[in-house]
């Protein structure tokens, strides 16, 4: 899934924990399955940033040399306000689209 294009909302908001829990049986273990993908979402949107920022690179490290690139920090509000990892990692479990196996699913 593009996390760019995700319609996961800004804030947080209050979820039914017992509702989200009805897929697997267990809290815990759809937290974790949330928590891995908002880790795997993270790990993506920094390899973006990284590789977008990458073209600003200035090849001295000079800290009198230090110049604002408004580009840059366009770049950085953009993903500033793009919704959290875990937000849309949740998003994605309640709506369905997270797929997901445990070890007990594999030796069925």
């Amino acid at each position: 899934m593009d996390y760019k294009k995700s319609n996961a909302p800004t804030n947080t908001i209050t979820r039914d924990t017992v509702k989200m829990a009805s897929e697997t049986g267990n809290i815990y273990e759809t937290v974790c399955i949330i928590a891995k993908r908002a880790n795997q979402i993270a790990q993506e949107m920094k390899h973006d940033l990284e590789k977008k920022l990458q073209d600003f690179a200035t090849t001295t490290d000079n800290l009198e040399e230090v110049s604002e690139n408004r580009e840059q920090i366009e770049i950085s509000k953009y993903y500033e306000k793009l919704p959290k990892p875990t937000l849309i990692a949740t998003e994605e479990y309640i709506n369905g689209r997270l797929e997901f196996s445990t070890p007990d699913d594999d030796l069925l």
